[in-house]
């Protein structure tokens, strides 16, 4: 038997229940249970200062450990007082006019049937109509079968047109013996007056003389 050789054995010590490194365990489990919240307003806190009120940081304490707890939950939710405005530009609606009934024979199909076959709607009894025409001439036809109007720099005898105006009479006489090209753009811009009034054209306004009493 060899008795130089001790048998070596491993023995792990048990602490009693009343042992300190028990109750420092039972202790420390315990206090799991005892959280101590501080909640903090513009203060420092582990180096950083917290500004935003809404979400103030936790300071929690269990024993000797403190540690801080933020609690962003909130911060997603958080109502915006800014409102955001959008500004459009709102469309400018046409100007409405009332339209008048077309009597029988005469629509627009008659007006066009019309200019192909009168001989002179213009009244012009063989004069040309390039000629120049002052407008203290165009104020004088205002009546009969010789009703005149300014249209972007010529002369018109709108005179024979007047019962086939969708318009109606009355709106189109706002324009006789004046310049109607204002009046002619805030209603109906688009019309095409160039082929409409064709055979109604008298002549060319002279507007030399507005020219030199605008210079004067």
């Amino acid at each position: 038997m060899d008795t130089t050789r001790d048998d070596e054995f491993t023995f792990s010590k048990v602490a009693s229940p009343g042992s300190e490194v028990v109750l420092e365990a039972k202790e420390l489990a315990s206090d799991v249970g005892n959280i101590t919240l501080k909640d903090g307003l513009d203060q420092q806190s582990n180096g950083l200062i917290w500004k935003d009120k809404s979400l103030p940081p936790k300071e929690e304490t269990i024993g000797s450990l403190s540690f801080t707890v933020i609690d962003s939950s909130s911060s997603s939710k958080k109502p915006s007082n800014e409102s955001s405005e959008t500004f459009k530009t709102p469309a400018r609606k046409p100007i409405t006019r009332t339209k008048v009934p077309f009597e029988k024979g005469y629509s627009q199909m008659d007006w066009m049937k019309l200019t192909r076959t009168h001989p002179d709607l213009a009244g012009l009894k063989g004069e040309s109509n390039r000629r120049l025409i002052p407008m203290d001439e165009v104020k004088k036809h205002k009546s009969g079968d010789s009703m005149w109007t300014v249209l972007k720099g010529r002369v018109y005898n709108i005179s024979p047109y007047m019962n086939f105006h969708p318009g109606g009479v009355d709106m189109l006489m706002k324009a006789v013996g004046r310049d109607g090209t204002l009046l002619f753009n805030k209603y109906h811009a688009w019309v095409n007056f160039d082929i409409l009034l064709e055979k109604c054209l008298v002549g060319v306004l002279d507007d030399t003389k507005a020219k030199k009493q605008e210079e004067a």
